[in-house]
């Protein structure tokens, strides 16, 4: 089994890496292999709503960044979307992907466990959290729980290495997900069959 980490930050080492490297460390100790993967600092192309994918089963942009986590969410188990706190959200380059990715490639993730983790300096963290669970909620996707809210706190570079109830928060995440995981497998369940989709707008 693999979980995908996808670390939202353009700092490749910093807090966020730093509480997904917990996860990783602790999901190693339960036999299950992850992959971190780092948005950067290069710019990311946002969806534009031109409607491509529906034909071409993919986004109609082809830079590197989307189709490395495009190909990742195909071959992991289960993913965790990690993100710093800007202005009480996630990061814009992350959102600006995870737009992409979900509205082109919602097969590829459908059914798979996943969490989202927040890291600030001190306020927004709930609001960044309930943005990134969004993603899930709306494509079937189970959500992996914790002790506490995923967050971790921490402003300057390393500093989320002391926020103790953070890390063991980040920890619970991984086993429960590891739990989660397991039992999928045990059932081997095919999920459940869905109904044609209904799309119905507010404009008569």
């Amino acid at each position: 089994m693999n979980v995908l980490l996808l670390n939202g930050s353009p700092d490749k080492n910093g807090n966020t890496f730093i509480a997904l490297k917990e996860i990783a460390n602790t999901l190693k100790g339960e036999g299950i292999d992850s992959e971190i993967i780092c948005i950067g600092t290069k710019a990311v192309q946002g969806c534009i709503a031109c409607g491509k994918c529906s034909t071409l089963g993919r986004c109609v942009f082809k830079d590197e960044l989307y189709n490395k986590v495009r190909e990742a969410c195909r071959a992991a188990d289960a993913i965790v979307v990690g993100s710093p706190v800007y202005y009480a959200g996630p990061n814009g380059s992350l959102c600006a992907l995870l737009d992409r990715l979900f509205y082109s490639a919602s097969e590829l993730l459908a059914y798979k466990p996943a969490a989202s983790v927040a890291v600030c300096r001190r306020g927004g963290a709930s609001a960044t959290f309930d943005r990134l669970n969004k993603y899930f909620t709306i494509n079937n996707m189970p959500l992996v729980s914790s002790q506490y809210w995923n967050m971790v706190y921490g402003c300057q570079p390393g500093e989320a290495a002391q926020d103790a109830e953070g890390l063991q928060t980040m920890r619970t995440l991984a086993r429960n997900m590891a739990w989660l995981l397991r039992s999928i497998q045990a059932g081997k369940q095919t999920p459940p069959q869905a109904e044609e989709r209904t799309s119905t707008n507010f404009i008569r």
